[in-house]
């Protein structure tokens, strides 16, 4: 076989460069896995909490408690005349985290409704506004397999309600600052309808 028609061996810099380059890949797709899967990480491996969020300030991203809506319910709900205020109505209800682990705790939808379940009154309530003296526990979440009792005075304003509605539900999160580091809930923001 003449000479130009032998194929060159590879030169073993080219093959040192390509396991080098190919190495380097795979590390990029793990760190950008566990970017993505934070949270996840942080609720199996809880010990990885404090490197995830040390890496989440360098990124511009945070560590999160899980919004799974599909876990948390509400047990018991109760709407009354205040009968100390006129016009005043009080919310009791029972939050229970059906989940094994801690989670955000949710946001409430309170919808008043008129003689033919049309809406009249409709309030957001953030864990804030229902958790009160208890602010405090709003970054530690619900525990896993606990429930919280809620009770939260409205003024109606007057406005004639016959019924209510109650949902909870997680928002979507806000857009990040950054663009490039946005990493949403997608299949998270979702919410869970309760009467």
């Amino acid at each position: 076989m003449p000479a130009f028609l032998a194929r060159e061996r590879p030169q073993a810099a080219y093959t040192a460069l390509w396991i080098v380059c190919s190495l380097l890949a795979v590390a990029c797709l793990a760190l950008q896995a566990a970017l993505h899967f934070r949270t996840e990480i942080a609720v199996l491996l809880p010990s990885t909490r404090i490197y995830l969020e040390t890496a989440c300030e360098t990124l511009g991203c945070e560590v999160r408690l899980p919004r799974r809506a599909d876990l948390m319910s509400i047990e018991s709900s109760d709407l009354q005349a205040d009968s100390q205020r006129p016009g005043g109505i009080v919310l009791n209800a029972l939050l229970r985290n059906r989940a094994p682990f801690a989670q955000e705790y949710p946001e409430l939808e309170l919808t008043l409704t008129d003689q033919g379940d049309r809406a009249v009154i409709r309030r957001v309530l953030r864990p804030a506004d229902y958790l009160q003296e208890k602010r405090g526990a709003v970054p530690a979440g619900l525990a896993g397999g606990a429930e919280e009792a809620v009770r939260v005075n409205f003024d109606t304003g007057g406005v004639a309600a016959t019924g209510y509605q109650l949902f909870l539900f997680y928002p979507c999160p806000a857009p990040a600052a950054s663009g490039f580091w946005q990493l949403s809930y997608p299949s998270r923001c979702q919410d869970s309808r309760f009467k």
